[in-house]
């Protein structure tokens, strides 16, 4: 199996999961504590992205890199914007600054697997 097919199945596994979590969170099935909602909210819609993701690495389409890139500036910018908040005083959960930096790298992650991908490709 190819690094970007792996890559894949961990991104839908990944969406699937933040999706699963999120909606519990925002519909009320856990309370999470002091969830910051701009960040539930967009992890949440970005689950549906991480899956759409997936499904393009493991098909090897030329999409899969402007997808994976783009997840990665909206990850990385929201995360800048929660650090701002916490800064401000906001109230915050701890494994929410690990969750947002876990997929961080998760999807930097991504984008060197789908750099690679294109780049065998483009190669043949």
């Amino acid at each position: 199996m190819k690094t970007h097919h792996v890559a894949g199945v961990a991104a839908i596994a990944f969406g699937s999961l933040t999706l699963i979590s999120g909606g519990s969170a925002l519909f009320g099935a856990v309370d999470m504590g002091a969830v910051v909602p701009f960040v539930l909210w967009f992890n949440f819609l970005a689950g549906c992205a991480y899956v759409i993701g997936g499904l393009l690495l493991i098909i090897g389409h030329r999409l899969a890199l402007p997808v994976a890139l783009t997840i990665l500036i909206a990850t990385a910018t929201v995360f800048a914007v929660f650090g701002w908040r916490v800064f401000a005083g906001d109230a915050f959960e701890m494994r929410t600054v690990g969750a947002m930096t876990l997929r961080t790298f998760f999807w930097a992650a991504m984008v060197w697997v789908a750099m690679k991908a294109r780049g065998r490709k483009s190669r043949l």
